[in-house]
C-alpha cells in the first residue's frame, strides 16, 4: 500500500483496502464485500481522503461528515453510494457508521466481459455524494440478496464459471440500482422539474449575455456547477424529463442563435462561427447540420 502526497492516500488493490481496515487477505484478489462499521472503525482514527483503485458499491447508515472530493455532506440516513475507479473519497474523524455494507470490483474482474464494456453506461458512478440513490426496505432486500450472493460465490473455490457467475450477478445488481434511479427521479418530479426550469433559464440567458467570442460554447460543468450538481446527474435528469442530454441542449440553443444570425445579419458563415464561439467554421456547420439537416449556407439561401 502507498502512500502518497496529502490530501489523500492512494489504495490500488483490494487486498490494500483489506491491510488498512486490518482484515485477513480477501478470498477473491479481484471482489470482496465487507462491513462498512468495521472499515471506520478499525481504520487509523485520523481524517483522511482515499482514492481507490477499483468500484465500489456502498450502502450506509450513518452519522457524520462524508467527503467526496472537494466537498463534504452530512448524511443521517441510508444511502447507496457509487464511486468509480480515480474517485477520492473519505470521511471525518467524526463518523460513525451505524450499519451497512460495502463491495469492491477491481477493473480487471469485468475486464474482456461485455459487462466491462459498457461499465461507462452507469452513469451513477460519477455522481456526486449527495445524488445518492436511496432506497426503500424492500430495495434493500432486492440488493443485499445480490450482495450476499457474490460474497457467497467468490468464498468457493476458484473454477472456470466463478468469473462468470460473479459478473453475471454484479450486472444485475447494477442493473437493479439503474431501475431504482430511475424511481427516484419520477418521485422527485417537482425537484426536478425546478431544477430543468433552472437549467433552461441559465442556457438562454447564457446565449443572450455572453460574449461567445470571448468565452465560447458553454461547457457541460458550467451548468452543473450552477446547480450544484455533477455532470454526469444533470445530463442523465435532462434526458429523462426532456429526452436531451445537457450537451444536446447546448447545441439546440446554439442552433437557435446561429439561425436569427443567418436570417438577420449580412455576416459570412466564417463571421457567423467566429461570432457564436467557434475557432474552426467547419465544427460549426458540422453541428448545424447535424440538427436541421442543412448547412449554414444551405439554410440562409434555400433552393
Amino acid at each position: 500500500m502507498k502512500k502518497v502526497t496529502q490530501p489523500y492516500i492512494d489504495l490500488a488493490t483490494i487486498s490494500d483496502l483489506h491491510e488498512l481496515v486490518q482484515y485477513a487477505p480477501p478470498r477473491h484478489p479481484l471482489i470482496s464485500v465487507i462491513d462498512h462499521a468495521d472499515f471506520y472503525c478499525k481504520r487509523p482514527k485520523m481524517e483522511g481522503l482515499f482514492r481507490f483503485g477499483f468500484y465500489t458499491i456502498s450502502c450506509k447508515r450513518f452519522e457524520g461528515l462524508l467527503y467526496y472530493g472537494k466537498s463534504q455532506f452530512d448524511f443521517r440516513q441510508g444511502s447507496l453510494l457509487f464511486t468509480a475507479p480515480g474517485q477520492i473519497i473519505g470521511s471525518g474523524p467524526d463518523l460513525t457508521v451505524d450499519e451497512g455494507w460495502a463491495l469492491f470490483i477491481h477493473p480487471d474482474l469485468l475486464h474482456g466481459t461485455d459487462l466491462g464494456k459498457k461499465m461507462h453506461q452507469y452513469s451513477f458512478f460519477h455522481y456526486e455524494v449527495n445524488e445518492a440513490l436511496h432506497i426503500s426496505e424492500e430495495e434493500n432486500k432486492i440488493i443485499k440478496d445480490c450482495i450476499d450472493k457474490i460474497a457467497r460465490e467468490y468464498t468457493l473455490p476458484i473454477d472456470k464459471h466463478t468469473q462468470s457467475v460473479m459478473v453475471s450477478t454484479i450486472e444485475l445488481l447494477l442493473n437493479y440500482c439503474n431501475r431504482f434511479y430511475d424511481r427516484q427521479f419520477y418521485t422527485r418530479a417537482k425537484v426536478n422539474a425546478d431544477v430543468v426550469q433552472r437549467f433552461e433559464t441559465l442556457l438562454k440567458d447564457y446565449f443572450n449575455n455572453s460574449t461567445l467570442t470571448v468565452s465560447g460554447l458553454p461547457p457541460v460543468t458550467y451548468f452543473a456547477s450552477k446547480l450544484n450538481l455533477s455532470t454526469g446527474y444533470l445530463s442523465d435528469l435532462l434526458q429523462k424529463f426532456t429526452g436531451k442530454s445537457t450537451v444536446e441542449h447546448i447545441h439546440l440553443e446554439l442552433v437557435e442563435k446561429a439561425k436569427s444570425l443567418l436570417w438577420g445579419s449580412e455576416s459570412s458563415i466564417s463571421e457567423i462561427a467566429y461570432e457564436l464561439g467557434f475557432a474552426y467554421p467547419s465544427h460549426f456547420t458540422k453541428i448545424f447540420k447535424a440538427k436541421t439537416g442543412k448547412s449554414p449556407s444551405e439554410y440562409r439561401h434555400p433552393a
